[in-house]
């Protein structure tokens, strides 16, 4: 018995990375970890992932990823110094554990227009 032709493996096209989808995703419009992850079909552990190396690579092309802080439900506490993508475990002031997540957008920097 003879084996059939394997059919031949088409590449995928430079624009449909993942990444590519997070940042039309995000272009303009305020999206939580969770959010993403679901509409691009990966772990909201790889959202973050994806979203650091974004953060440095849209920077070149005059882009920003605007990071709304997240934000603590029971006292109010917004985690503005904040640097990492994630989430944080609980708010420093009421040691409360329920948090608004960080929204995640894509903006043009002030000044640098099309």
């Amino acid at each position: 018995m003879g084996q059939k032709p394997r059919k031949p493996t088409v590449p995928r096209p430079a624009l449909d990375t993942v990444r590519h989808a997070v940042i039309e995703l995000i272009r303009d419009q305020p999206l939580p970890a969770k959010e993403i992850s679901a509409r691009v079909h990966i772990t909201e552990k790889e959202v973050y992932g994806h979203l650091e190396h974004i953060r440095l690579s849209i920077h070149a092309s005059g882009g920003l990823l605007e990071v709304t802080p997240a934000e603590c439900r029971a006292c109010g506490f917004v985690f503005t110094k904040r640097d990492r993508l994630t989430p944080p475990g609980k708010c420093p002031v009421c040691r409360h554990e329920a948090i608004f997540e960080p929204l995640f957008a894509i903006r043009q920097r002030p000044g640098e227009d099309d």
